[in-house]
């Protein structure tokens, strides 16, 4: 059984994620339990690419950014474990999701995953994201775990859920 890691600089969370900028939406995670549950960050600027578009005036941080951030801290819980070396994290779901509030320039996204099952190459978390105290984002969010030579079997996986 692996201990708890108090945290993880962005050099350690590159070396468990395949993601890069400007994709690369964790900044720090300061707790993390493999195969249990994450704790994490990402710290939001103005110098962010999508606030530049979205919206001119009133930026905003697109909902499918939170979501893909959610889900790079729960692909760290379920990648961390170290059986799946060489392996990539690919979302396949999205389940209960809602967005409470808005997130703007400025604001720090602090975002949990907890790991509900894992079944062969599967994985599902429970996911959510506050700003400050608040709720800002939630659901649950279902992970494929594949080696870049089977990305193909992955379309065929999702094409039948």
């Amino acid at each position: 059984m692996q201990e708890l890691a108090t945290e993880l600089r962005i050099r350690q969370i590159m070396a468990i994620l395949p993601h890069r900028y400007p994709m690369l939406l964790i900044d720090r995670i300061v707790e993390l339990e493999p195969m249990k549950r994450a704790l994490g960050y990402k710290n939001l600027t103005m110098n962010e690419q999508f606030f530049q578009g979205h919206f001119p005036g009133n930026p905003l941080m697109p909902g499918v950014l939170m979501i893909e951030a959610m889900a790079q801290l729960g692909g760290t819980v379920i990648m961390a474990a170290g059986d799946f070396a060489r392996l990539t994290p690919y979302l396949t779901g999205v389940d209960k999701l809602k967005f409470r509030k808005p997130v703007v320039p400025g604001d720090r996204l602090w975002m949990e995953t907890t790991v509900l099952r894992t079944k062969r190459n599967m994985g599902w978390v429970e996911a959510s994201a506050r700003v400050d105290d608040a709720l800002v984002c939630s659901g649950e969010l279902m992970f494929s775990i594949v080696a870049d030579a089977d990305r193909y079997a992955l379309d065929a996986t999702i094409l039948h859920l």
